[in-house]
């Protein structure tokens, strides 16, 4: 078997989708059919690209390399022959409104979007639920942006807003480095159930509902809840200083004071997704923002010795 261009599409579509029930339904095929085409790519790479879930699938960390790979050969194969209005002039000012939830992909994806289309210029504001840049998109007062939702909940738009997701990633825990779950390599979620916890508030994409079902799985529901939505180094400070405990991205990295952990068992996971209006983003912008997301998260998730301990442990397959 060789690798084919529309092989490279499949994986995308999973990636995108979450689901070879709904990659199947976007590729016009049998769910059947994506499986055992994904299987035999699996064999010819020699690493398991997906992780099967009860949500639907997650690409491993071997994973998230080919999509990567994928996505840069597919946008090139797609820009063959086109030449947009916006291709054919380069030099063109371009000025997007863009907006991120609580995420730190968004600087490095301006810059590296600069990089590649120097005419761009953003005007950039920060928005924390996904729900609300979703209507501001629909509304035509923002142009894209990069968004969070959760397996098995996929981020709802109507046809004037294209999603595209960016990377699924396990959510881990920030404790004070004198918790006594700080020995262990994953920490059980029940482990924590006499903590006090920050939690982010309603983001209109699922969040904290995912992560008071987690609780309910585990067996407990928490005795304290503090509602934050604030600096990072001040709620570092505060699980620093024993006062609770959080969830927090895999890229999140830890002030003196604080460890940042897996779950075991990984309850919990989020997607980020780059989003943009239809009609307002060229496909060449839209190929330059979600390349320069995706390698803007590759650097950041190369910075965090606790995700590649996590991976090495969780996603170490031998080659066959």
């Amino acid at each position: 078997m060789e690798l084919e261009l529309r092989h490279l599409r499949m994986l995308c579509t999973i990636a995108d989708t979450m689901s070879l029930g709904r990659a199947a339904t976007v590729l016009g095929c049998s769910q059947p059919a994506v499986s055992s085409q994904l299987k035999r790519i699996e064999r010819l790479m020699g690493e398991v690209l997906f992780v099967r879930g009860s949500s639907g699938v997650t690409p491993t960390r071997f994973g998230v390399e080919v999509v990567v790979q994928a996505r840069e050969v597919v946008a090139l194969a797609n820009a063959i022959g086109r030449r947009s209005t916006a291709g054919a002039h380069r030099t063109d000012r371009v000025v997007l409104r863009v907006a991120a939830t609580n995420t730190p992909i968004l600087p490095g994806l301006l810059q590296r979007a600069r990089a590649v289309l120097p005419a761009l210029t953003a005007q950039v504001s920060s928005v924390y639920s996904s729900a609300e840049i979703v209507g501001l998109l629909e509304e035509d007062r923002l142009d894209a942006a990069v968004a969070v939702d959760y397996p098995g909940q996929e981020l709802s738009h109507s046809a004037a807003v294209v999603r595209r997701g960016i990377v699924t990633e396990p959510s881990f825990v920030a404790l004070p480095a004198h918790h006594p779950a700080n020995g262990q390599l994953d920490v059980p979620l029940l482990d924590l159930a006499g903590d006090a916890w920050f939690l982010t508030p309603d983001d209109g994409a699922g969040w904290p509902g995912v992560c008071y079902d987690a609780f309910r799985a585990a067996g407990f529901a928490p005795v304290t809840v503090h509602e934050f939505l604030g600096d990072r180094d001040q709620l570092q400070r505060m699980i620093a200083d024993g006062l609770g405990v959080s969830v927090v991205q895999a890229t999140c990295k830890p002030n003196p004071g604080v460890v940042v952990k897996p779950l075991a068992g990984t309850p919990l996971w989020c997607r980020y997704v780059l989003v943009w209006h239809r009609e307002r983003v060229s496909d060449e912008v839209a190929e330059t923002l979600f390349g320069a997301a995706l390698a803007t998260y590759e650097e950041l998730i190369a910075r965090a010795p606790h995700f590649q301990a996590w991976a090495a442990r969780h996603y170490r397959t031998p080659r066959r």
